[in-house]
């Protein structure tokens, strides 16, 4: 929102410089991003051309005679634009200007021109910087004071404020006046609302339908005759010109120079092309067409409000006219709406159009249904006194929505609590008022109030409470320390086990991803190996094809990033995300389970792993998960998994106490060669949600091992189908073996076909004494039997 300073001081006095004013704003909660100086020119006037004559020595140059008012100079001028009478930009000796055709700063003096002595300049607007024009000088209106100073008369200060979405107030002159009036305790000069109407009324000649109240829920209509469209006024132009707003013509300029003022955007119809004189404000009929002002066809859907006459739509309500009922040159009767709309109806059909308008960036934050009116009276005075019309009398003000404003109460103990700070209630009374609020006092330590009219953010009494400490200043609240026992933390466990997750994983030479959830159909296949079997939530208007739907699951886009960047990185790779998929419910909200998704490969160069060099692998990606559980206070186990985008002999499910939680294996070549990625890519997948249930719990201390350890090693041969866990099951159902070791794999020549060797490494060792090796043997030898009966392993 760019506010002029010249037009806010219109309605509030200002005494404060212009950066100082810009902190209060900032420090109350709406940021000035940016201040800019239009103007600041030293020694230079307003001045007349009294007179124009050749230059004796130059055929392209003339002389000017330039009237200051009490004084005359002559200077040369080589413009094109000359005429005795004009008003003009003057630059006396010593004024600081840009020079046209470097565009460098310069200091004006007096200088020789081919014989004649010129001691000051007409400028154009390159020389004073307000645009690039040098074409001709800068041409004033007539009525500029003669004499004065430039900057006082065009001068500026234009603030650009960073309006937050529950301030539509602040998207307004008059709004930001308020603000400004009680920051620094002044008042505002409300606009004169009164202009002269005739005796016919408006009823006579228009009529308004309002057919769905929920989506407009206040519809007021004005109507001026004799209407002349012409240009506008420079004050108004320059207004505009201030907020960023192109002058067309005075009747579209009144409107935005209103919207701009109030905050309540509206249009002006040509009358005498409405049918009937009767305005329809109803739900567009789905495939309906309509002619914008920009001149595109647009195919409006049955969700979407317009205002119609009986035989038409003639403007898409609350974002932008029809081309049927623009107004034009030819135009002598206007019809001005000025109406309030449902602010999600607005936002979803400027949306879904892609037509993003000043009027509907308003209505969408939900601006107060009660600025219709004293807009559509101020307009309707501006089009009286401007283009020489004449208003009917009385307003149309359908109102069917109407809800009458329910007083907050609010007591100086709620405003303790919340502040902390002890504010007298005279106090408190005057700043609401300040804001506009309307008080009434019902005890000595409690009032209620009403929010002004302008304000729709003012709902409860926190926001009350709220406004009263921006106005007072919140670096006016104490510091404080806090006084007794420090409150007792609680930590949500969801939140630490995901903090923890991410702690181990970065020591594990991880890095973290953050991807959208949104996504498309494609990617999510392609990282699944196969076709969803459900249909996706998805976005009715997408920004575009890649961001169609909410993921079901998080591979696609690990997957996604790790091809954008193996092939910028040499070694190893290893990425993880946490984050929500969302899984469609029938008649319901979405299941949102928080996964982990990990995947690591390598490239080119070969990592090293306790002394050898070798690449990534299987146990490598088994070996995050196992150490993942392990500082996570869990127990990983793992089974055989079947699942079609992991490779068939080469994955796991991940169980903890007999429940699946994740999946682990190498990527399938499909969904490797859909990614361009390696064959030795490996991915873990868990969901957090369930791992919370089993690593929720309190670490329980055990006191040091007072005696050695005794290790013994036990190589067997097995069946080719006997897993590794079963033996392990069974070697660790023995109290004195403290750990068991896989640390070979044989199968070849010296095993028997069908069978392979499994060598362990097993650690003894006893809380209460050092063991003997008799007792070692005899544990041994229990081992041993019970793996033969049950396994039926034999002693390689």
């Amino acid at each position: 929102m760019k506010c002029s300073l010249k037009w806010l001081r219109r309605y509030v006095d200002i005494n404060e410089q212009p950066e100082a004013l810009a902190k209060r704003i900032t420090l109350a909660g709406t940021e000035v991003a940016r201040v800019d100086v239009v103007g600041g020119w030293d020694n230079v006037f307003i001045g007349q051309i009294a007179a124009v004559g050749p230059h004796p020595n130059a055929d392209r140059l003339r002389l000017a005679t330039v009237c200051l008012g009490a004084e005359q100079m002559e200077v040369v001028c080589g413009a094109p634009n000359l005429a005795i009478g004009d008003k003009i930009a003057f630059a006396r000796a010593g004024a600081h200007l840009i020079d046209g055709h470097s565009g460098e700063k310069i200091v004006l003096k007096p200088n020789k021109i081919r014989g004649v002595l010129s001691e000051g300049m007409i400028c154009s607007e390159i020389e004073l910087g307000l645009s690039k024009n040098h074409e001709g000088i800068l041409v004033l209106p007539p009525d500029a004071p003669l004499g004065q100073k430039l900057s006082d008369y065009i001068g500026d200060v234009i603030f650009d404020l960073e309006v937050t979405p529950n301030r539509p107030d602040m998207l307004s002159i008059l709004g930001i006046a308020h603000e400004v009036a009680a920051l620094t305790d002044a008042a505002v000069r409300e606009p004169n609302l009164d202009y002269m109407c005739c005796v016919r009324s408006i009823n006579e000649s228009v009529s308004v339908e309002v057919r769905d109240a929920e989506l407009c829920p206040r519809y007021c209509a004005g109507l001026v005759t004799g209407v002349k469209v012409g240009p506008s006024p420079h004050w108004l132009k320059e207004a505009l010109a201030a907020a960023g707003i192109r002058s067309i013509n005075n009747v579209v300029d009144i409107t935005n120079f209103v919207m701009m003022e109030y905050g309540q955007p509206l249009h002006a119809f040509d009358y005498d092309h409405i049918g009937l004189g009767k305005i329809v404000v109803r739900r567009a009929a789905e495939g309906e067409i309509l002619m914008t002002l920009d001149g595109v066809e647009r195919r409006l859907g049955a969700d979407m409000l317009v205002i119609a006459d009986p035989n038409r739509a003639i403007a898409v309500a609350g974002v932008m006219g029809g081309a049927t009922s623009e107004v034009t040159d030819g135009t002598t009767s206007v019809l001005l709406e000025s109406a309030s709309f449902k602010a999600a109806s607005i936002h979803n059909t400027q949306v879904c159009l892609k037509l993003p308008s000043e009027a509907s960036a308003r209505f969408e934050r939900g601006i107060r249904a009660e600025l219709t009116l004293p807009a559509l009276r101020r307009a309707l005075q501006l089009m009286v006194e401007l283009c020489g019309a004449t208003a009917a009398d009385g307003i149309i003000d359908h109102y069917p929505g109407k809800k009458e404003a329910v007083p907050i109460s609010l007591t100086t103990a709620e405003i303790k609590r919340i502040l902390g700070l002890d504010i007298p209630m005279s106090q408190i009374e005057k700043t609401l008022m300040s804001l506009g609020c309307q008080t009434k006092s019902m005890t000595d330590d409690s009032l209620e109030v009403t929010p002004p009219y302008w304000r729709s953010d003012l709902r409860i009494d926190a926001d009350f409470i709220e406004d009263i400490a921006r106005i007072i200043g919140y670096e006016s609240i104490p510091s404080r320390l806090l006084s007794g026992e420090m409150p007792q933390q609680n930590p949500e466990p969801k939140l630490v086990l995901r903090q923890n997750v991410r702690r181990i994983l970065a020591g594990f030479g991880f890095q973290e991803l953050i991807t959208y959830a949104l996504t498309n159909r494609s990617t999510l296949e392609k990282g699944l190996g196969k076709e969803l079997p459900f249909e996706p939530l998805r976005v009715e208007h997408p920004m575009s094809s890649e961001e169609e739907c909410l993921r079901t699951s998080l591979r696609g886009n690990v997957l996604s990033a790790l091809s954008a960047n193996i092939h910028r990185e040499e070694g190893s790779i290893c990425f993880f995300e946490i984050g929500h998929v969302y899984l469609p419910k029938t008649g319901d909200l979405p299941h949102e389970p928080e996964i982990l998704c990990g995947v690591l490969t390598s490239t080119g160069a070969e990592k090293v792993w306790l002394g050898r060099k070798e690449p990534i692998d299987f146990f490598d990606a088994k070996g995050v998960v196992e150490g993942l559980f392990a500082q996570l206070g869990a127990k990983a186990e793992f089974q055989v998994s079947a699942d079609i985008g992991l490779r068939v002999g080469c994955q796991a499910s991940i169980m903890l106490q007999n429940q699946e939680v994740g999946l682990l294996g190498a990527i399938d070549h499909k969904v490797a060669q859909g990614f361009d990625l390696p064959a030795n890519t490996f991915l873990f997948e868990m969901d957090l949600t369930q791992i919370l249930t089993y690593s929720h719990g309190s670490a329980r201390y055990e006191m040091l091992p007072r005696f050695p350890v005794v290790t013994r090693d036990l190589a067997l041969i097995l069946g080719s189908d006997i897993s590794h866990k079963q033996v392990l099951d069974i070697i660790k159902g023995f109290s004195l073996v403290k750990k068991a070791t896989l640390f070979d794999v044989y199968a070849g020549k010296q095993v028997s076909q069908g069978k392979r060797s499994l060598a362990y490494s097993l650690t003894f060792q006893s809380s209460e004494h050092t063991l003997t090796d008799a007792e070692v043997d005899r544990v041994l030898d229990a081992i041993l039997h019970k793996l033969q009966s049950a396994l039926g392993a034999t002693l390689r």
